[in-house]
């Protein structure tokens, strides 16, 4: 089942000037050997004068090169019971379910966001493209010419972009938000550069769990400042290394105005939970991801 809402567009910017960038707070980094994009949310303020619990959501980039006392200081440490990985059977087929797999109290959750990403295809994953060189998959993401430097064409091709993951996928949308709100422990959402789809999914989990619109899009942009470091960390990995040859960095970068266009897409559906729930989430599945992330 897919939305019928308008897909999301620089017109739907309006008047107000785009700020790339609006900290409401230093970003909570976690600083680990073999990570450069893994920061806990904690401390993002919500509409009612609370904020979400520090110590209960983290998000990454790909947990490929953990080094054993990352994996330890994760789990011993900031007590991580669970892992949402977003990347595709693609990439987890050439690079490996990573060290956090071993452990035997995490429990491991694989959604992936792309439709054409099924193990029915009839041709092993490890011998597959990435879904997302052709975008086929996110429908009028496709047509929208990906943009090689930072301008609003650059904030519509991305926020359709991400649009395409819930419109195409809600089915892993859904499952990964319960995957958050159901664990025990801390839980890390990751993809491959912790921005995109992890951006989405944990964007969505703060909406719903009512932390402000600005916050949810600072929390995004935070991301920029680390894609050179995570560009050059993927471009050594056989999964990513030919589809990241001779990209810029600013084709990369996350900008503020492009969370905004996604958020606004959700509020012509009626907000982030209002369009969750025409995918089957419910009122008691908000109930406890806000429990797990702004406390009891």
């Amino acid at each position: 089942m897919t939305s019928t809402a308008a897909s999301p567009s620089a017109a739907d910017a309006g008047p107000n000037p785009v700020v790339d960038v609006p900290v409401a707070g230093d970003p909570r980094w976690i600083e680990l050997d073999g990570v450069d994009n893994m920061r806990d949310v904690g401390g993002l303020p919500t509409t009612d004068g609370r904020s979400v619990v520090a110590g209960r959501l983290i998000r990454s980039d790909n947990l490929q090169e953990l080094a054993p006392a990352s994996v330890r200081h994760l789990v011993d440490d900031l007590g991580v019971t669970d892992v949402v990985d977003l990347r595709t059977l693609v990439e987890v087929a050439k690079e490996g379910d990573g060290p956090m797999v071993a452990e035997p109290g995490v429990r491991l959750h694989h959604h992936t966001l792309y439709t054409e990403d099924t193990k029915e295809t009839g041709i092993p994953p490890g011998e597959r493209n990435l879904p997302w060189e052709s975008d086929r998959n996110l429908g009028t993401a496709a047509k929208v010419r990906r943009p090689k430097k930072q301008h609003p064409q650059h904030d519509a091709y991305w926020s359709t972009h991400y649009w395409g993951y819930l419109a195409q996928r809600p089915d892993s949308v859904v499952a990964a938000l319960r995957a958050i709100a159901q664990a025990k422990g801390a839980v890390v959402v990751h993809c491959a550069a912790g921005k995109d789809r992890t951006g989405t999914i944990v964007g969505l989990g703060l909406l719903v769990a009512g932390v402000t619109q600005d916050a949810v899009v600072a929390d995004y942009a935070a991301s920029a400042e680390r894609v050179p470091r995570i560009l050059e960390r993927l471009a050594r990995h056989p999964a990513y290394a030919a589809n990241l040859d001779g990209k810029p960095v600013t084709q990369q970068q996350p900008r503020a105005e492009t969370m905004r266009l996604l958020v606004q897409a959700l509020d012509r559906e009626g907000g982030a939970e209002a369009w969750l729930q025409q995918h089957g989430w419910t009122a008691e599945d908000t109930n406890r991801l806000r429990a797990k992330l702004l406390g009891s």
